[in-house]
């Protein structure tokens, strides 16, 4: 991997304002992947590619990426971002609705990221439970957004992002007490949760 491009790529991005994983995030999720090596990863929301660029540094040999992205700008940069990054052979771009292509994929996969649209964190939490290899582990980000969804806010712009939040993490609780999940919420970056399948 190109880390000069890769350090361009996430300077771009925040110059544009583009919402990229999180340093403190990455170097949580680098730390929960010490022990074991995925070999196949699904991403949720590819964005300009930033984090699936971050994360092929995590693949096992041979090891592939499968990330959604529904936004047809952002799947162009991602391209262009994960060539100059010298991935392409890693990385697999699926364009569209995640809430469409999903129900659609049948592989396994030992790590699946969430970071698209909040409102259907409960719909991607089923979808990728059904699609976790044994041992496999779950991260969504964004899952406190701003504090909002362990306060009382109930603003009507965010409402049902809010609502579908608290839901998600309603049901990774239910998850927890099934013992089948090892289920963790952690304050960093705006909120990661890690749901670990147990044996």
């Amino acid at each position: 991997m190109n880390k000069v491009e890769l350090a361009k790529i996430k300077e771009k991005a925040l110059q544009d304002h583009i919402p990229i994983i999180m340093d403190e995030t990455l170097e949580t999720i680098r730390k929960e992947l010490e022990t074991f090596t995925p070999n196949r990863i699904l991403e949720i929301g590819t964005a300009v590619g930033y984090s699936a660029i971050c994360f092929s540094e995590f693949l096992s040999e041979g090891g592939k990426i499968d990330t959604i992205e529904r936004d047809e700008e952002r799947v162009k940069e991602a391209k262009e971002n994960i060539k100059k990054a010298k991935v392409e052979n890693k990385i697999n771009i699926l364009q569209g609705d995640a809430v469409e292509i999903l129900p659609t994929l049948n592989e396994k996969y030992d790590m699946i990221f969430i970071d698209a649209s909040k409102g259907k964190y409960p719909f991607f939490l089923k979808e990728s439970m059904r699609m976790l290899s044994p041992n496999g582990i779950i991260f969504a980000d964004n899952v406190l957004y701003k504090g909002y969804v362990l306060s009382d806010y109930n603003k009507h712009k965010q409402r049902t992002a809010v609502r579908n939040l608290r839901e998600f993490l309603k049901e990774l609780n239910e998850l927890q007490e099934s013992k089948k999940y090892e289920v963790k919420v952690l304050e960093v970056g705006d909120g990661l949760a890690i749901a670990k399948m147990l044996n």
